[in-house]
């Protein structure tokens, strides 16, 4: 069996072309040297070396073996820097969750951040909602996920990740679009788009919530599970909607947001992970994630 010392030795011998010089660059007296190259060649069957006592050279064989040698050191080499970059964090893989409102805006700038801050480490996106999140990471399907709601489902933790105000989405040119700010009291009995109680039950609670807190009721129209389609709906002038503040990185033409009146209403967006996984790239990811977020309240880019 060839053995990587062997290999360094040869290499160092091929180079050096004296058994002297490579001895002392391998920091080992000249018999063991020679005793390795003898195993190296009696494992391969060939001579490597041509041997006098005035000088050393390659083989045919030798010079070829030479080129291999060298490969498979600097590959050995790669491995074993690429294995200590795994056990250290800064390489491997993340499976992440989120959900379909967070893609707006925080995925792809968190993506794009963690390309420069942890380029070895490869982020596999899994769009779900909240409550699947949380099942595929107890299940160990995911490393990490965004998710609205926190379930007591141990071993898992959860860490608050950014809180988004909902504003009132209205069509351009309506009279409620005319308003600076819209409160409960303008929505009572208006046409109104909701978030499904299945679908989108995390936001269909906030906002029922919000109008049973305030008294007023508005006229449900429609109830749809994405945020895209409430504003197309918004847009053709079925009613007002209420979304998270990222849903005006779609651009969707035709739609004016106005901030809420009278109420703090918020959306909370929290990463969530088993504490018990054992991946090693996952304290670097959520570091790497806390200090994203750290600038982006700091310089007001979320």
């Amino acid at each position: 069996m060839i053995e990587l010392h062997q290999l360094r030795c040869f290499v160092a011998v091929a180079e050096e072309l004296h058994f002297g010089r490579a001895a002392k660059r391998l920091f080992m007296t000249q018999p063991p040297l020679s005793r390795q190259i003898q195993l190296l060649e009696h494992a391969l069957g060939i001579a490597l070396l041509e041997r006098s006592s005035r000088q050393v050279s390659l083989t045919a064989a030798g010079e070829r073996f030479l080129r291999d040698a060298r490969h498979i050191l600097e590959f050995s080499v790669r491995a074993e820097q690429a294995a200590q970059r795994v056990a250290r964090g800064d390489a491997g893989r993340i499976t992440l969750g989120f959900t379909a409102v967070s893609a707006y805006r925080l995925i792809p700038m968190l993506l794009a951040h963690a390309a420069h801050a942890l380029p070895d480490v490869d982020v596999e996106l899994r769009e779900m909602v909240s409550t699947v999140q949380i099942d595929a990471l107890v299940s160990r399907m995911l490393d990490a996920g965004f998710v609205r709601q926190r379930a007591a489902r141990q071993p898992l933790e959860y860490r608050l990740a950014l809180r988004e105000p909902l504003l009132v989405a209205v069509a351009e040119g309506s009279a409620l679009a005319a308003r600076e700010r819209i409160g409960p009291d303008d929505l009572d009995r208006q046409p109104f788009i909701a978030y499904s109680p299945n679908e989108g039950k995390y936001f269909h609670d906030v906002i029922s919530g919000m109008f049973a807190n305030a008294g007023r009721l508005p006229s449900y129209l429609h109830y749809v599970g994405q945020t895209h389609t409430m504003l197309g709906l918004v847009r053709a002038g079925l009613g007002a909607a209420l979304v998270p503040a990222s849903a005006r990185a779609l651009h969707v033409g035709g739609v004016v947001f106005r901030p809420l009146a009278h109420v703090d209403v918020a959306a909370e967006l929290y990463l969530a992970w088993r504490t018990d996984n054992d991946n090693p790239a996952l304290p670097r990811f959520n570091a790497m994630v806390d200090a994203f977020l750290a600038e982006s309240a700091e310089d007001g880019t979320l």
